[in-house]
């Protein structure tokens, strides 16, 4: 939106753009150094639902306003919430732009992918437990839209055994390189030689950094990446 002069600090994961390296770091998306926040002397403190509420309530007892945002379960809310945010920084025109940019590139990418198979894909999100993104999950409208069947779309939760991902024997495994050690998961999955992603050669992996920060233009990134791995046109 062009307004990064308003931020003055943000949290460790906070690395693109270049310039967002360059800011104050106040923490995680859990856990903030509340003290630090203060330092900073913000009109304003953007959280997350994951952020710890305690800390919630030191900056607010300390007079400092917080707004919270949930975490995006679609495409649609991470441009609901792009536009709250563009409102509370006076930058919604510029805003709106965007969004509407991303939905043409989307709409597009929904026409490429229409006829073509829709393969069974199981995507990795953590190791140890193993997990995965259900229907509540932006990244299962990665997946869907991508023109994919995201095999743990009916889970209850993201938590998932292997033992379930060879049942439901997924034609893709896409893992979320999310401070997982990328061979030794891929080797971990070859020994499962049943598999139809193992007996085709199509594991993949994709960066977190692509997947995990939703924004209108990250997420179109993210969605031409993965119709690229699922449809092999890479």
């Amino acid at each position: 939106m062009g307004a990064e002069d308003k931020l003055v600090g943000c949290t460790i994961y906070c690395k693109r753009p270049p310039s967002a390296q360059k800011k104050e770091k106040v923490g995680n998306v859990v856990e903030v150094n509340v003290e630090k926040i203060v330092s900073l002397k913000p009109d304003l403190v953007l959280a997350t639902e994951l952020t710890d509420k305690r800390d919630i309530g030191k900056l607010k007892a300390l007079g400092i306003s917080v707004i919270t945002f949930k975490t995006p379960r679609n495409f649609s809310e991470i441009c609901e919430q792009f536009l709250r945010l563009a409102r509370i920084v006076k930058k919604e025109e510029k805003a709106k732009e965007i969004v509407q940019r991303a939905n043409k590139k989307i709409e597009a990418v929904k026409e490429m992918v229409k006829d073509l198979p829709k393969p069974k894909v199981f995507i990795q999100i953590g190791a140890r437990p193993l997990f995965t993104a259900t229907k509540d999950s932006f990244i299962n409208d990665l997946i869907k839209l991508a023109g994919g069947i995201n095999i743990a779309s009916s889970a209850k939760t993201g938590l998932y055994s292997r033992e379930r991902v060879i049942k439901d024997n997924p034609d893709i495994i896409i893992i979320v390189t999310m401070g997982i050690t990328e061979e030794r998961e891929k080797k971990h999955w070859q020994a499962y030689n049943t598999l139809e992603a193992v007996k085709e050669k199509r594991i993949y992996f994709i960066d977190s950094e692509k997947v995990c920060s939703p924004t209108p233009l990250s997420f179109v990134e993210a969605l031409k990446e993965i119709v690229g791995l699922i449809h092999d046109t890479g």
